[in-house]
C-alpha cells in the first residue's frame, strides 16, 4: 500500500476510511478473491449487506488477504424483512456467524420502507446492538431527509452516516446538505454511475485529460472533494489500484462545477425511490 487513505470522523467518534470496497454482486470463491485483492490494493472499508449474499465471502476475504482484522472497517446492512426489534438483533448476530466475524464497525438499515412503517424499530434494535458491542456505528441508508428526522426525532440517536445513490448524474445536494445540518455523513453507492454513460461523457473525459486521469477517478475524486464516502466496486486488481489512486491531484472550483452540473431530477439509476422502493 502506497499511502494511507484519508479518514473522516463520524458523529460518534468513529473514523472512516473515505472510499471503500462495494462488494454487491461479488460472490462465493471468485467474490472472496475480489475481497482479497482489494484489501492487498489498500482498500481498508469494505462494504457488504445481508441481501447481497456474500457476507461469507467477504469473510473469506479478509481471512485470505492476511491483514489484521483491526485494521479494517467492515460494514453491513439489515433487510427489509427483519425490521421488528427481535428479528433486527438476530438478523445482526447471523450476518456475524456468516462474516466469522465478532463485530461490524458500521451497521446499516439497508431501505427505510416507509409502506412497512416499522424502520423506527428497526433503528433501535441497531441502538441497543452497538450498546452490545455487536456494532461500533450505526447508521442507514437510502433515507430521506423526513426518515432521518422521525428516527432522530423518536429515539434521539442521529445516525452516523447514511448511504445513498449519489453520482455526477444525481449527485443529491440538497440531502446533502441535510446530513450536514445533522452532522450525518454521506456515503455513496453506485459512485461513478453507469460505465457506459460516464465513459462517453465529454465533461468528465475533458477533465480527465487534462489530469492525466482516468474517467473513473475524476469521478471517485470529485466524491471525495464534496464530502462523500465512496465505495466503488471492481473485481479487477488493477482497476482496484486506480481506484484508489485519487489523492495526487485536485479538481478545481471550475471543474467541480462543470461535474455537478451534469445532475439531472431523473438522474437515479434504477427505479428505486426511498419514499416506495421496498426490498425485503
Amino acid at each position: 500500500m502506497e499511502g494511507a487513505i484519508p479518514e473522516v470522523t463520524l458523529n460518534d467518534g468513529t473514523k472512516l476510511p473515505v472510499t471503500g470496497l462495494g462488494t454487491y454482486g461479488l460472490w462465493g470463491n471468485a467474490g472472496a478473491n475480489a475481497v482479497s485483492s482489494g484489501i492487498n490494493a489498500g482498500y481498508r472499508l469494505i462494504d457488504t449487506a445481508y441481501n447481497y449474499e456474500n457476507e461469507g465471502a467477504v469473510g473469506e476475504g479478509i481471512k485470505r488477504s492476511g491483514v489484521s482484522r483491526e485494521e479494517l472497517w467492515v460494514t453491513s446492512k439489515l433487510p427489509g424483512r427483519y425490521h421488528t426489534y427481535e428479528k433486527a438483533l438476530v438478523a445482526i448476530q447471523e450476518s456475524l456467524y456468516r462474516s466469522k466475524l465478532d463485530y461490524f464497525d458500521l451497521y446499516l438499515i439497508h431501505w427505510p420502507m416507509p409502506n412497512q412503517d416499522s424502520y423506527v424499530e428497526a433503528w433501535q434494535a441497531l441502538i441497543d446492538a452497538k450498546k452490545w458491542g455487536l456494532v461500533r456505528s450505526i447508521g442507514v441508508s437510502n433515507f430521506l431527509p423526513e426518515h432521518l428526522e422521525r428516527i432522530i426525532g423518536e429515539t434521539g440517536v442521529t445516525p452516523s452516516l447514511n448511504q445513498v445513490e449519489l453520482h455526477p448524474f444525481f449527485n443529491q445536494e440538497q440531502q446533502r446538505n441535510v446530513h450536514a445540518e445533522h452532522h450525518i455523513q454521506t456515503q455513496s453507492w453506485s459512485p461513478i454511475a453507469k460505465a457506459k454513460d460516464i465513459l462517453s461523457n465529454d465533461t468528465i473525459n475533458k477533465i480527465a485529460e487534462a489530469h492525466n486521469k482516468t474517467i473513473p477517478q475524476v469521478v471517485l475524486r470529485w466524491q471525495y472533494q464534496i464530502g462523500s464516502v465512496s465505495i466503488p466496486r471492481s473485481t479487477s486488481p488493477q482497476r482496484q489500484r486506480e481506484n484508489l489512486a485519487i489523492f495526487d491531484f485536485a479538481l478545481s472550483e471550475a471543474e467541480m462545477t462543470a461535474i455537478a452540473g451534469l445532475t439531472r431530477p431523473d438522474g437515479r439509476l434504477f427505479d428505486m425511490d426511498p419514499a416506495t422502493h421496498e426490498e425485503f
